[in-house]
């Protein structure tokens, strides 16, 4: 959803629908500077727009295919105001909001006001590409809609609408729809909404520490073992409130390391709420769907069914912890032949144990929990069951993570594990070109890279800065 300086959208797939978006070697690149810059170009000609009139925001950052009719949310038409009167407008924005039955709770902005919220949405408040538009940081008043000073009040993320196509729009009302009734620490907040004239914008909490997938996939340290089991405990018990505990069960249908945001103590919470679904009603055992979502974590059965159920997103979860055990996306082409999809070439991995450690991050260097990295694997395999009806309810899921970051038996202690990396570094062309090893050092790329995750006071890589305050998480997850 990119609420956090670093929150940059990964793609989202209509399954079997070419995307316009470029690629590289089949990878969607949405990554760093280009992204930012590419999604800078193209809503820096709106803000033009935004100078001329209040009305005149319409960024056009790529977002996902405008020809989507998967969701079966309202459509209501968006009015536009060099043709329409005032009048019909606020009659049509009233009508609209009717249609939505926002929540009590959530607070209504006005336009101007998000405008100077976010200094004008001029470039340096620009967070990132949103599911349906541009993202960008603002300030609020704590319990109110006035915009604030920089630096004071509420900190927030304002999404804005692209208004090329319906498939935002419709994304925007689902948005609405689920986060204004849903509350949970594991979702992030909506906190407002913006409805006037053509103008359809959203208000979130800002999530300081970025997504999973940059973590994961984009810094220059690792993320410690201990704060990856409490990511995916928190990502968990998010889904689990979804499937088991909301007051109607909801499919999120696009669960993925790009929409797990983490705050400032690495909490998880899921984002982007635009493919979600009502679960089945009554007697029905799934909902009918055109399939969408993110190729790579789809569940097999619904790609090629169409049939969507809870334990499609248990699938997904399965392989978001197969990428948290290993370090590679789930799908990257850019590997030799035979590893470009994650699952498929760590499946053979995951039941034999000198093979196992093998499937472990190689960055961590050895600095994870052995009964932890196994019992995540156990539990990765369950969720990745070829059977819907054989994956565990998301409750289950999070009862085996809970003591996952607690454990404290370090592979880089294990004798057993030494003997491996000594055994990989040999037939490594730097262990033939007669390399020194040491026990418990991991290659990286066919070469010796000791380094340890011990960092003074206890601080490692941030998003924004070489380093975190003071008071971030030590590397065992302690605050």
């Amino acid at each position: 959803m990119g609420l956090s300086d670093d929150g940059v959208k990964g793609e989202s797939w209509d399954v079997g629908k070419s995307k316009s978006k470029k690629k590289k070697d089949g990878v969607v690149e949405d990554a760093g500077c280009w992204v930012r810059l590419r999604c800078f170009g193209s809503c820096i000609s709106s803000r033009s727009k935004v100078d001329s009139s209040v009305s005149g925001i319409s960024t056009h950052c790529e977002s996902k295919s405008t020809n989507d009719t998967s969701r079966d949310h309202p459509v209501a038409p968006i009015v536009s105001p060099t043709t329409t009167s005032n009048a019909e407008s606020n009659s049509s924005t009233s009508k609209l909001e009717e249609e939505l039955k926002v929540s009590s709770r959530l607070r209504k902005f006005a336009f101007n006001d998000l405008k100077w919220a976010t200094r004008n949405f001029r470039p340096e408040s620009l967070l990132g590409e949103g599911g349906f538009g541009c993202v960008f940081k603002g300030w609020i008043e704590e319990n109110g809609t006035a915009p604030v000073k920089p630096g004071t009040g509420l900190t927030v993320a304002v999404k804005t609408l692209n208004h090329d196509g319906l498939q935002g729009h419709k994304e925007w009302l689902a948005e609405v729809s689920f986060l204004g009734d849903l509350i949970h620490p594991n979702l992030v907040k909506l906190i407002g909404y913006c409805i006037e004239d053509d103008q359809r914008l959203l208000v979130y909490e800002f999530m300081p520490r970025g997504s999973l997938e940059n973590h994961l996939f984009r810094r220059a340290l690792p993320l410690p073992w201990s704060i990856r089991m409490r990511i995916a405990l928190g990502a968990a018990r998010g889904l689990a409130f979804l499937h088991e505990e909301a007051e109607r069960p909801v499919i999120y249908r696009d669960f993925k390391t790009s929409n797990i945001l983490l705050d400032a103590d690495y909490n998880a919470k899921l984002s982007d709420f635009g493919l979600a679904k009502d679960g089945p009603e009554g007697d029905k055992t799934h909902v009918s769907t055109r399939v969408m979502g993110t190729y790579g974590y789809a569940a097999p059965e619904y790609v090629m069914t169409g049939h969507l159920t809870s334990r499609s997103d248990v699938y997904s979860f399965g392989v978001v912890l197969l990428e948290m055990l290993t370090g590679r996306r789930s799908m990257d082409k850019n590997r030799p032949n035979g590893e470009h999809n994650l699952v498929e070439w760590a499946k053979p991995h995951l039941g034999e144990r000198r093979r196992f450690y093998r499937l472990i991050d190689p960055q961590l260097e050895g600095h994870f929990s052995i009964k932890g990295a196994q019992k995540a694997a156990q539990l990765a395999t369950r969720c990745l069951s070829r059977d819907p009806k054989a994956r565990p309810l998301m409750s289950e899921v999070v009862e085996a993570l809970k003591p996952l970051p607690g454990l404290k038996d370090m592979a880089s202690t294990s004798y057993y594990f030494q003997t491996i990396q000594v055994d990989r570094v040999g037939s490594s062309p730097s262990g033939r070109n007669g390399s020194r090893t040491q026990p418990g050092s991991i290659p990286r790329n066919g070469l010796l890279h000791p380094r340890s995750l011990s960092i003074p006071n206890g601080s490692h890589a941030s998003p924004y800065h070489h380093q975190f305050p003071q008071n971030s998480p030590k590397p065992n997850g302690k605050p």
